[in-house]
């Protein structure tokens, strides 16, 4: 057998791919599956992956996102309000087949030689294309090229569409040639293992009720075993004059019509394939057959380049909009848009059915969607394409009488509950703790409304399903929670899951809480204005749901008292009552691929620790962080940022976000890139299952409104633009209020413009600005992190030290040490490997310097290795004396004691008591921490927290001084100070840095 040729290490975006265009000119079997979920085509409605027309069909599918499977949930232990069933999304007729024949012989790729491949996806246009020239078995020599393209406007008309296009050429074959045109049926839901991020459901696929097949078209009619689901797949064909109608089949899982010509030396001839899907459950057959075949009659008629057209001018229309680029990365911009065009692409926008979490792309997550679909994928819309956001508001609009029945399952007489994760607006989680006890749901979604309506202004929305779906989920808010007299009549919600699934069944937790704030503040915002603006159809919708202005009052009072759980040690938002109390989780992390933890702990193991899945606090302070001074929100994210693992896809977007507006534009950066190229590069390994949508939003968001600033507040748009380092600039376009506006940010500044509406005004940096139409203003970029905050002089009961680069300096003596243990072994070792060593202890420095050597030991090969170079260190420190204490230090530690400061050390080396001992400061110090006593080194906060502990003072009292970057992280994560030592640039995230100890004035950093 010749296999395709394969490419292992080759990216499927090849770097000097175009930023519209997503190439490949190698074939990696391996990774087969994978290409099919980047290369696949969706309308909203339909999605058909992106395989190969003449190969086997493999975990190549269509699918609808109408078409699902309903069963039972089996429990061995069911108790009242456990989700009785759940959905699954079936893949439906196949309609991509095209079987090549040349005479007698089938052609099989996998056993031809493959002389040339190219595959690309046009993001422009919208339009997928492929060339495979090829040698077969027989040594014939053929090209393939093959078009499709999926058109947006079929999935508003009720029929959904696929064109393709496919010319075989022959480069030196003489002979007959037969393409055979089929629907293949039979497909099974795949295998969905396991991993619970892909779900656990496996269903039969669908039943063939009937099927015909003649020169006239073929189609087949299926339906699902329980759900009482009907499709009606069709095809026909438009013809080179070479080709003729041969004959058609119809077989047991498949129906196909052959047409025959022949080919000569570089000659080609043409099939044109319309393939239409029809669905419904209430529809007679012979009605969805006739749509189907109706479509494809007309498709046949139009043909494939207008219809190309036609799809190339919805995109062009949406691509003006968005205007989204980036100069001096166009790596990153083309992942960018291939991000948003998946996005838009997959987006609900018939108004009826959902935006599933991996779109329409694959099988991942049974086709469910959750509340990531207004959090991250909605807003994205909102800002380029509001009629889809519209739509997809709809969709759960339909959706509200299964989530009143939600409600009703979980002891709530009134409103509605949205589900976690649902197809049809039922609940299908077995899991309640962190399916239905995530009541942040209606949150998300009361959030999606509020965002269309500031965006749009659309009051007519509102009076047709907006109001009627933020009135009936804010009614829920009063059922789960109470105005506690032990906290001072504040309102608390109780026993909810939020965003972060690792922390599960709390009170207060803290995203709940705001966003919930947020909602009732909303819904009744929203009361107001209809009763102002539309007092007849407001009192008709109250008379309607039996609201009245007792049961708004409630709601007004629940969100202006919310309990927001602010600790006052640490400066930042508790995550829920207990989650500060618990300790921070002791494993250590996988070394190797991307693992996430739910996969080998029990949930009460990850529940009794310290640890996030996901960004939970931090989504709060994105969202709804308005009015939370900027200082809070750099502690919070420094917090939580040390506890959070990112075992979520939606995780990386929202801490960049936030890492952008507090000034950590490093920080920032990365999470950008992380989240970039989450389904380019399969970062998270699980891409053949379907792109992640949430987080190809979360890329957008992470541009314009993490880099560019963007918030809406109270109606109005907000920005404070800064640049990454590594880019020139970036531009993007956005919707808002019927205005259509630009914004292009340069090492000069950014430009606005404003090409269509009335005037805007707009907010830059915190300063109100006027647009006009056709005029462009400019302003200077924004500080990163805005206005630094006065960070210093600040109220402080305690300094904690590193101690070597701070108090003296051992780098050299470390260093020699090291260098002499390793030239004993023959391990390469330098200064540029001793850097990586600067403020890690000694194990973790031993791991450095094997992983730089390629080598691995065992365990106790490692340690006698450690114990010699620490003997050789404790040698040599038996010269030390105070004359080696840096300048300026004696004289800080006499001041800060006379001042009544509590000292500590917070030191990464083992040796740190013999050390001060030698220095003559031992007894300066109330508490000395070493690495010895601590499970995790730095930058884990643990030994500064240990310190803090053992002076009895809360971290938000402590500074911390560090010379190391690790350090910085550390002390920040702790909730401290932080006061760098050395290099600015390396010390970024330090509230403050110094040249040298010397430098340090109590006055400048401590109150009196």
């Amino acid at each position: 057998m010749i296999q395709p040729q394969a490419a292992p290490h080759l990216p499927p975006a090849s770097a000097q791919a175009d930023a519209w265009r997503l190439r490949q000119d190698r074939f990696d079997p391996s990774q087969r599956r994978r290409d099919e979920t980047l290369f696949a085509l969706a309308n909203g409605s339909l999605g058909v992956r992106g395989g190969f027309e003449e190969a086997d069909g493999g975990s190549d599918a269509s699918f609808l996102a109408s078409v699902y499977e309903k069963h039972p949930i089996h429990y061995h232990e069911r108790f009242p309000g456990f989700a009785r069933s759940t959905d699954t999304r079936l893949p439906v007729a196949d309609g991509q087949r095209i079987a090549v024949w040349l005479g007698d012989q089938r052609l099989d790729i996998d056993l031809a030689q493959w002389l040339g491949f190219e595959r690309e996806l046009d993001l422009r246009s919208g339009r997928l294309s492929r060339r495979l020239r090829l040698r077969t078995a027989q040594g014939q020599t053929l090209e393939i090229h093959a078009e499709r393209v999926l058109p947006f406007d079929a999935a508003t008309s009720g029929v959904d569409l696929l064109a393709i296009r496919y010319r075989v050429e022959s480069i030196d074959y003489s002979g007959p040639l037969r393409l055979a045109s089929a629907i293949e049926c039979g497909h099974q839901a795949a295998e969905q293992g396991d991993d619970p991020r892909i779900g656990v459901a496996v269903s039969e696929g669908l039943r063939l009720l009937s099927a015909q097949a003649d020169e006239l078209g073929a189609h087949v009619l299926q339906s699902t075993r329980h759900s009482n689901l009907r499709v009606a797949c069709a095809q026909a064909h438009r013809l080179d004059d070479g080709l003729g109608f041969g004959s058609a089949e119809r077989a047991d899982e498949h129906v196909l019509q052959r047409y025959d010509g022949a080919l000569q030396p570089g000659a080609s001839l043409t099939l044109e394939k319309f393939v239409a899907y029809a669905s419904g459950s209430g529809s007679e057959d012979s009605e969805l057959v006739e749509r189907a075949t109706h479509k494809v009659a007309r498709a046949v008629a139009a043909g494939f380049d207008a219809l190309a057209a036609q799809q190339a001018a919805a995109l062009a229309e949406f691509w003006d909009g968005a205007e989204l680029s980036i100069d001096g990365d166009a790596s990153a911009e083309q992942a960018l848009r291939f991000n948003l065009f998946h996005l838009l692409q997959s987006a609900g926008r018939d108004g009826v059915n959902g935006t599933a979490a991996k779109g329409l792309t694959g099988e991942g997550y049974e086709g469910h969607y959750f509340w990531d679909t207004e959090a991250f994928m909605l807003p994205v819309m909102v800002y380029t394409a509001p009629e889809v956001a519209r739509a997809m508001l709809h969709a759960r609009y339909l959706a509200l009488e299964p989530a009143r029945r939600h409600a009703r399952e979980m002891n709530h007489p009134r409103g509605a509950l949205f589900p976690w994760r649902t197809i049809t607006g039922g609940e299908c989680s077995a899991h309640y703790p962190s399916g239905s006890a995530a009541y942040h749901i209606n949150a998300a979604v009361a959030y999606a409304v509020g965002l269309y309506l500031d965006a749009t202004g659309d009051i007519d929305f509102l009076l047709e399903s907006g109001a009627e779906v933020l009135f009936e989920t804010a009614r829920i808010w009063p059922q789960i929670g109470h105005f506690n007299p032990r906290r001072g009549g504040a309102f608390c919600i109780h026993e909810v899951t939020g965003p972060d699934e690792y922390t599960a069944l709390v009170d207060n937790n803290f995203y709940t809480n705001r966003m919930a704030q947020q909602h009732l503040l909303r819904a009744v915002q929203v009361w107001q204005r209809l009763q102002s603006e539309r007092p007849q159809q407001a009192a008709a919708l109250a008379a309607r749901l039996q609201l009245d202005a007792h049961e708004v009052d409630t709601w007004c009072r629940a969100g202006e008292t919310m309990f927001l759980h602010y600790d006052e040690a640490l400066g930042i938002y508790a995550q829920d009552d207990t989650f500060l109390d618990k300790p921070r989780w002791p494993f250590p992390k996988h070394e190797g691929e991307h693992r996430p933890l739910l996969l080998d702990f029990h949930p009460l193991t990850l529940y009794r620790h310290q640890v996030c899945k996901q960004a939970d606090v931090i989504m709060a302070l994105v969202l709804a962080g308005d009015g939370i001074p900027a200082e809070v929100k750099r502690r919070s994210f420094d917090y939580y940022e040390a506890v959070t693992t990112h075992d979520s896809t939606l995780s990386a977007s929202v801490f960049g976000i936030l890492a952008s507006e507090v000034g950590h534009a490093e920080q920032a950066a990365k999470y950008f890139a992380e989240n970039l190229r989450v389904d380019l590069d399969d970062l998270h390994g699980n891409t053949d299952h379907g792109v992640h949508m949430a987080a190809l939003a979360g890329t957008w968001l992470g541009l314009v409104s993490g880099f560019a600033g963007l918030r809406a507040v109270d109606g109005a748009l907000h920005f404070a633009p800064t640049l990454p380092s590594g880019w020139n600039g970036y531009g993007f376009g956005l919707r808002w209020q019927g205005r259509r506006l630009r914004l292009r940010v340069s090492r000069d500044g950014v430009e606005y413009s404003l090409f269509e509406g009335e005037p805007l005004a707009i907010a830059h940096e915190g300063r109100r600005v006027e647009l006009s139409r056709n005029a462009s203003l400019r302003a200077p970029l924004a500080a990163p992190g805005g206005p630094a905050p006065r960070a210093f002089p600040r109220p402080a009961r305690a300094l904690i030290f590193d101690l070597d680069g701070v108090l003296t300096d051992t780098a050299q003596t470390h260093y020699r040490a090291w260098k002499r243990m390793a030239d004993e072994e023959g391990f390469p070792f330098d200064e540029q490997v001793n850097e990586l060593l600067k403020g890690v202890d000694r194990m973790a420095s031993l791991d450095i310097i094997l992983r730089h050597a390629g080598r691995v030991l065992g365990r106790d090969e490692k340690l006698a290795l450690a114990e010699r170079k620490n003997a050789y260190y404790v040698e040599a420190i038996q010269e030390v004396t105070p004359k080696d204490l840096f300048a300026g230090v004696e004289r800080l530690l006499e001041r800060a004691r006379a001042r009544g400061l509590k000292l500590g050390l917070a030191s990464a080396s083992r040796n740190a008591g013999a050390l001060l001992e030698r220095l003559g400061i031992a007894d300066r110090f109330d508490y000395i921490a070493d690495s010895a006593r601590i499970a995790r080194a730095k930058p884990d906060p643990e030994i500064f927290l240990t310190v803090a502990a053992a002076l009895g003072v809360p971290p938000s009292h402590c500074i911390g001084v560090e010379d190391a970057a690790a350090g910085v992280v550390a002390i920040k994560s702790a909730g401290m100070a932080a006061v760098g030592i050395g290099d600015a640039l390396a010390l970024a995230r330090a509230d403050a840095c110094l040249p040298d100890v010397a430098s340090f004035d109590l006055d400048a950093f401590v109150l009196p």
